[in-house]
């Protein structure tokens, strides 16, 4: 895989991902060609200029079936070298998504998601017959139904503010500095996505030292994001003035350098800390009594690792859901101790003696 891995191959995608080692890559990130049907130029209203369109050669096809045999030959290559456990993104509009969902679906990939990406600054329609497209759709699916795929959860919550990460993304399109053009002004590619876009997907379902292929690489987006994020990439592309641009875009790309910056450990992880580690260590005390946040509830620590209430003693799961009525509670968010005033939950003191013990 060295000969592979952080470069950018040209030509075919499908004759290059053939040439791959089968079950080599840990995500796939698919921009294809979405295949517009466009009539016509469009112009703008207020100055008849025309509307920046995608109007290339690699995004026309004879026939909807034309397509259709063009997304079947590159995503069933795309699955086999991608690893059991591994999934592939799709981004698409409403002319090609849902036809490269069916593909999808035929060849055995399992859907997992279909996130939404809302625009916050959308093309606006021009001629007012329909409503602004001012969204895209992306697919995420595993290998198979049966593949143990990653997904950081608590880091897309933490990019959330702590709240479960949904599946309509607000993000603007790429604009500004960050899209590319070439010597005379114009677009260097016309379907650029924002690096936001990408660091979401690629910090979602990847981790330190993955390889992420991206079978359109167009400008380099995906390779840009990935080097800078610690993951490999691989880059595929048959336009040769694409592969100018994304060659030197990557190049200036700084790579975080520290590592414990960039790792994405899931809390199922990390190694686990008994709360009875807690009393052996004297970080909690036989008879410190835990309160709830709101403090309506409360029990003394005993020495062997549970709880007492007046009523009841068990662990601090069990305790934590005995005083609440509920038939289940995680006792390490529950349950907080005094200190200088106010509480903690007991579970900065696992933290902490995690960070001790590796």
């Amino acid at each position: 895989m060295k000969s592979w891995v952080n470069k950018i191959h040209v030509g075919d995608c499908v004759a290059l991902m053939d040439a791959m080692p089968e079950d080599s890559v840990d995500m796939i990130f698919a921009d294809p060609p979405y295949n517009l049907q466009l009539s016509g130029d469009l112009m703008r209203p207020e100055n008849h200029k025309k509307v920046d369109a995608v109007d290339d050669d690699w995004d026309q096809f004879d026939s909807f079936k034309v397509y259709d045999d063009f997304s079947k030959a590159w995503l069933e290559a795309a699955r086999r070298i991608l690893k059991p456990n591994g999934t592939l993104w799709v981004i698409g509009s409403y002319h090609n998504i849902f036809r490269v969902g069916s593909t999808l679906q035929d060849l055995g990939y399992w859907i997992l998601n279909d996130v939404v990406w809302r625009k916050t600054n959308p093309m606006p329609n021009f001629r007012g017959r329909r409503f602004t497209n001012a969204h895209e759709t992306m697919i995420w699916c595993s290998h198979s139904e049966k593949s143990k795929y990653r997904f950081n959860y608590d880091s897309m919550k933490a990019l959330n503010d702590d709240l479960q990460m949904r599946s309509d993304w607000l993000l603007p399109i790429c604009s500004g500095g960050e899209r590319l053009k070439g010597e005379d002004g114009k677009k260097a590619h016309p379907t650029q996505k924002p690096e936001s876009l990408l660091h979401r997907v690629i910090m979602a379902s990847t981790e330190v030292g993955d390889v992420v292929l991206d079978p359109f690489f167009g400008t380099g987006t995906t390779g840009a994001v990935a080097k800078r994020l610690g993951r490999n990439f691989i880059g595929l592309e048959r336009e040769d003035t694409y592969v100018e641009f994304a060659e030197a875009r990557i190049a200036d790309v700084k790579k975080v350098t520290d590592d414990a910056l960039l790792d994405s450990p899931s809390k199922r992880d990390l190694p686990r800390i008994p709360f009875g580690w807690l009393v052996e260590r004297g970080m909690l005390k036989p008879g410190t009594v835990l309160v709830d946040q709101r403090r309506r509830h409360k029990a003394r620590v005993r020495a062997d690792g549970t709880l007492i209430t007046s009523d009841f003693k068990g662990s601090i799961h069990k305790v934590g859901a005995h005083v609440q009525n509920l038939p289940a509670c995680n006792g390490w968010t529950f349950w907080h101790v005094n200190v200088e005033g106010g509480t903690i939950p007991i579970d900065v003191l696992r933290q902490q003696l995690r960070a001790e013990l590796h």
